[in-house]
């Protein structure tokens, strides 16, 4: 119906329903008097959802039967999880879980992916029905009912969706125990499948498909393209209201760049590091309640997750009056040229650590230039005493994908030791970080923090920049920002 229906009889409000049949029971909820869940559920107009095919469909088909190929004597329980509790009855926004969206494409919460053994195509997604007008759950039920949360895919929406035959996730238990399968279960996202069905696994189900996604095809280099270049504008954005920031908290520009995230993209791909002054050498500085002052450096580090999960892992190390001071530059053009050394390391049949040591290495020669290290290169790279460790305590790469930290649970030597292949995109990120209380560094440079990533992709050439958007080189980044400093920016923080 498009209109009102004045033919609709609305309930008797002065009578009584004292009688059990009159009652509807609502699990731990008071009981709903039938002729209310009547009037609440009926005459509804039905609009169905008009989707088309996820365009990863073809994509998700070929890694489920990569995944089946390598278990083909067992069925493969797969959890994408559910939403967490953020403060009471307040939920953290729900992100789905990186292996169940990568077989799957599929974002509902609570919703288990099944990989059945034998036929190598053969999967079931088992998901939430809808609760729609055709029962109480639709107005009483908060946390699933249309009329709280929208409409919802049925099963049947969600199988053309998603091109993978679709159940009843209350069946799910049943399913499993009378195939007779073998099973395992992908751990750690859903507490109550866990319980529930009766698993082998003993985690190499995790490690085999963290190992079969270090690989990426061209959709998922594009896919990682679009984070990326939603993130230079995200930087742009920044680089505009640095005058609107100056004097007032990191969060403002947290706040800036996070905008352009959920605008553009899903989300950030992680806790944007806003990190102003001394707070720049915190490797994991995300409070971003420090204050903006001209002078000081803004190293940023910020990702755009783009709609299909993939995130860009970027960062900058900005002038905040848009000219680096000498002793701000000296730091920064070392960092620059360890940069450019582990780019040029990165290629097909080359080690992951052999960047690492490429830049490192250039860290360690401005450490001894700059007078803080006063044992030459070899001795301060001595893997038993790495005297350069103090000022860049972390690593200078990591993969990454769907996750920012990509395919952790693969086995420890893929990173270091095997050689990369072409499709394997990494980042490229050293830093130098000198604390504001640290007597070993000169104190024309102490609270300066540089870091500077990139993010590649290995090529059969050797590897693209795929941040080269975004100007790095200390002449190019200044003119940038120079540039971007002279638009106008919005009012809305004024």
């Amino acid at each position: 119906m498009t209109e009102s229906d004045s033919n609709f009889p609305t309930p008797d409000v002065s009578a009584e329903y004292p009688e059990s049949e009159h009652w509807i029971w609502n699990g731990p909820n008071p009981p709903i008097a039938r002729p209310f869940q009547e009037y609440m559920t009926q005459r509804w107009e039905e609009k169905p959802l008009e989707e088309s095919p996820h365009r990863a469909v073809e994509h998700t088909r070929r890694r489920r039967h990569a995944i089946h190929s390598l278990f083909p004597n067992h069925t493969l329980v797969i959890p994408n999880g559910g939403a967490k509790i953020r403060a009471n009855d307040q939920e953290f926004n729900f992100r789905p879980g990186s292996d169940f969206f990568w077989l799957s494409a599929c974002d509902d919460p609570d919703a288990v992916l099944v990989v059945h053994a034998g036929t190598s195509d053969q999967s079931t997604l088992y998901l939430n029905e809808r609760r729609d007008a055709r029962t109480h759950e639709f107005f009483s039920n908060a946390r699933h009912g249309e009329l709280w949360v929208g409409p919802r895919r049925s099963l049947l929406d969600a199988e053309r969706r998603w091109g993978i035959d679709t159940a009843p996730l209350e069946t799910l238990e049943k399913d499993l125990a009378s195939s007779g399968d073998d099973l395992i279960v992908l751990r750690g996202f859903d507490d109550r499948v866990e319980d529930a069905v009766p698993s082998s696994d003993d985690g190499l189900l995790k490690r085999k498909l963290h190992e079969l996604r270090l690989i990426k095809d061209d959709y998922e280099i594009a896919r990682l393209q679009e984070a990326v270049d939603t993130t230079v504008l995200g930087f742009e954005d920044v680089v505009r209201a640095l005058p609107l920031a100056v004097g007032r908290s990191e969060r403002v520009i947290e706040g800036i760049f996070n905008l352009r995230a959920r605008s553009d993209g899903n989300d950030t791909g992680y806790r944007t590091i806003a990190a102003a002054g001394a707070h720049a050498t915190i490797l994991h500085w995300t409070r971003n309640d420090g204050e903006v002052r001209l002078g000081d450096l803004l190293l940023l580090d910020a990702g755009v997750e783009s709609y299909d999960l993939y995130t860009s892992d970027v960062t900058r190390t900005l002038p905040i009056s848009g000219t680096f001071t000498r002793e701000q530059r000296e730091i920064y053009d070392i960092v620059y040229a360890a940069t450019q050394a582990g780019i040029a390391a990165v290629r097909p049949g080359a080690r992951g650590q052999d960047q690492h040591r490429a830049a490192i290495r250039v860290l360690a020669e401005g450490l001894f230039d700059l007078g803080i290290l006063d044992v030459g290169t070899e001795v301060s790279l001595r893997p038993e005493l790495p005297l350069y460790a103090r000022y860049i305590v972390c690593g200078t790469s990591h993969m990454l994908g769907v996750d920012v930290h990509d395919c952790t649970s693969a086995r420890d030597t893929i990173f270091p030791e095997d050689p990369l292949e072409v499709g394997n995109v990494l980042t490229v990120e050293p830093g130098l970080y000198f604390q504001a209380n640290d007597l070993t560094v000169p104190e024309r440079y102490r609270g300066i923090g540089v870091r500077i990533e990139e993010d590649v992709v290995v090529t059969n050439e050797g590897c693209r920049v795929m941040t080269a958007g975004l100007p790095s080189e200390p002449k190019e980044l200044e003119a940038w920002m120079s540039v971007l400093l002279a638009q106008p920016s919005s009012n809305i923080l004024l």
